[in-house]
C-alpha cells in the first residue's frame, strides 16, 4: 500500500486513469485498487498493488515534479509504503471529489473558541492512516454485495474522511519525504543505510523515513 499527499490540478483523475490502465497492462495480474480523495486545496491517494507498480506510481510523481511546468502535481509527500499487507481495503480504484470547507474544524478552548493545535509530524500521520483505515473497512463492509455507489457511502460518512486541515499541515512539513527522496533511499543498498544510520525503506515504512510501519497497528 502506497499514501501519498499533495496539491493539484483537476486534471490529475485523467492522468491517473490512463497511468493505472498503462500499468495494469505491463503488470498484468497486479490488481491496482486504491481510493483517490479530492479536496478543495489538496489531494489524497491511497494505491494498493505490487511493490513494483507502488514503485513505478512513486516514479511517475517524481518525473512530473521534476517537469518545470508542470499544473497537475505539486509538493508531492509520501506517509506510508508497506510491501506486506495481508488483504486489501478497496475491490477497485476510484475517486472521489470532496466539498469541504477550507477549515474543518479546530479544538475548542475554555471560551468557546477554535485555537490552532500544532500536533507533531509524526501524530499527523498516525492519525490520518488510522482515519483512513477506519474507513477503508467501512467501505469494504458496505459495497460487498450493495449496488449503492461508493460517493454516497462516502457521502454518508464525512466524519471519517480525513480533515483537509491535517493534510495541509502535513504538507506543510520538511521532515516528509518526497518522491525523489523515497526512491532513493528505496535504491540505496541497505549496508550503506545502516552505515549512515538511515532507514531502509525496502519493506514498511512511513514517509518520515524513521519509524518501521505496520499498518495494522492503527486498527481499533
Amino acid at each position: 500500500m502506497q499514501v501519498t499527499v499533495h496539491s493539484f490540478s483537476f486534471g490529475c483523475t485523467v492522468h491517473y486513469e490512463e497511468l493505472n490502465q498503462r500499468l495494469q497492462r505491463y503488470y498484468q495480474g497486479d490488481a491496482i485498487t486504491g481510493l483517490l480523495l479530492l479536496y478543495p486545496t489538496c489531494m489524497l491517494h491511497v494505491i494498493e498493488s505490487s511493490s513494483e507498480v507502488l514503485v513505478s506510481l512513486l516514479q511517475d510523481l517524481r518525473d512530473m515534479q521534476e517537469q518545470p511546468h508542470c499544473v497537475l502535481i505539486e509538493a508531492p509527500r509520501v506517509l506510508v509504503m508497506s510491501h506486506d499487507l495481508p488483504s486489501r481495503l478497496f475491490q477497485q480504484w476510484s475517486y472521489k471529489v470532496l466539498n469541504v470547507p477550507a477549515r474543518v474544524g479546530g479544538m475548542l478552548s475554555r471560551d468557546g473558541l477554535e485555537k490552532e493545535e500544532e500536533e507533531d509530524t509524526d501524530t499527523l500521520v498516525s492519525t490520518a492512516l488510522s482515519m483512513l483505515l477506519k474507513l477503508g473497512n467501512h467501505l469494504l463492509k458496505a459495497t460487498k454485495g450493495s449496488k449503492m455507489p461508493l460517493g454516497s457511502v462516502l457521502d454518508a460518512v464525512p466524519e471519517m474522511i480525513v480533515p483537509q486541515d491535517i493534510l495541509v499541515q502535513l504538507l506543510s512539513r520538511g521532515d516528509l519525504l518526497s518522491p525523489q527522496q523515497y526512491l532513493q533511499a528505496y535504491h540505496t543498498p541497505l549496508h550503506i543505510l545502516m552505515d549512515s544510520g538511515e532507514q531502509d525503506l525496502n519493506h514498511s515504512s512511513t514517509g518520515l523515513g524513521l519509524t518501521p510501519f505496520q499498518f495494522s497497528q492503527f486498527e481499533k
